[in-house]
């Protein structure tokens, strides 16, 4: 059972995964439905390419939860450091730990340049929380405990186990495309006595639903994820009561980015889905990149940073 934390509850959050994961499985079951419905009209041995997916897709999944520490520590080049290594860095997480009643998490640090930080784990008491040397060489004690606030949050809001199961739907729908594809590519054509016109009309069918599932899926994730990381800074920052700090940390990192050359960017961004700023120079506001990114703009995070000082001083006040 996973701890019961100090973390802020985050209403907002909750009924945006509970939207975003209702619209996956409808998109999910429709592109099911498709796919049967395709497979039976050419053969009905095709429902089977369904199951073996659905399979495949599922291992994935839970090997990418149950292993998503190691996983992002290994891609990261990151270390596990004991108190006596970094006694700052252990103590900044024992007090948050302390605040937010919960399990401490691994403390890892990784050698980049790349100011940046990131918590993963399958629950709170699998966690592994990771700074880079950059970030620490970056940024003040006050920051990067805001910085760390954000990410432990992610862990006491289960975002790992909601990421997954949501790119759950969206790993099967592309497995499904392709056994089907490969399947009619290397076997299915041939075998049934089908015309290659038919054939054609088949592929054509499956490729049109494929992307279809694959465009609404990744717009779908990638809002889910860009609304977790605003309701990451919003409870870091109610956790340490220093919006502030978080805002500054903010703004630090992200205009180290833009100084960052593209290539060492580029190497690092495998690990954005996981980081506290993406490592890529940010798409104007209202972009179309910003729509299939990961992260909200800088500016609407500090907006509602903002809105969380203001929450505060009415408290105060």
């Amino acid at each position: 059972m996973a701890a019961r934390t100090r973390y802020a509850p985050d209403r907002g959050l909750t009924v945006r995964m509970t939207a975003t994961m209702f619209l996956l499985g409808l998109v999910f079951v429709a592109f099911i439905a498709a796919i049967i419905g395709i497979g039976t009209a050419y053969h009905a041995s095709d429902a089977a390419i369904v199951l073996f997916a659905v399979v495949l897709g599922g291992g994935f999944a839970i090997g990418s939860l149950f292993y998503s520490d190691k996983i992002a520590l290994r891609t990261a080049g990151a270390r596990e450091v004991t108190p006596q290594e970094a006694p700052e860095l252990h103590g900044i997480v024992d007090r948050l730990c302390a605040l937010a009643d919960m399990p401490k998490p691994r403390v890892a640090i990784a050698n980049s340049n790349i100011p940046n930080a990131f918590a993963t784990g399958r629950n709170s008491e699998h966690a592994v929380l990771c700074v880079t040397t950059g970030l620490m060489a970056k940024l003040n004690p006050e920051e990067l405990e805001g910085v760390i606030a954000h990410e432990m949050s992610h862990v006491a809001h289960k975002d790992v186990q909601v990421m997954t199961a949501a790119s759950f739907l969206a790993i099967i729908a592309a497995l499904l495309i392709r056994v089907a594809f490969y399947g009619e590519l290397f076997g299915g054509g041939r075998g049934r006595g089908r015309g290659n016109q038919n054939t054609a009309m088949i592929m054509f069918a499956l490729m049109a639903v494929s992307i279809i599932v694959y465009a609404v899926s990744f717009v779908l994730i990638r809002m889910l994820s860009r609304y977790r990381e605003l309701s990451a800074d919003r409870s870091g920052a109610l956790l340490t009561g220093q919006p502030s700090a978080l805002k500054s940390a903010l703004v630090k990192v992200s205009g180290d980015m833009a100084r960052i050359p593209t290539q060492d960017l580029r190497t690092a961004q495998p690990m954005n889905a996981f980081f506290f700023a993406p490592a890529m120079h940010l798409a104007p506001k209202g972009s179309l990149a910003s729509i299939f990114s990961t992260h909200p703009s800088l500016e609407r995070r500090l907006a509602e940073l903002d809105k969380v000082q203001q929450q505060l001083n009415r408290r105060a006040g």
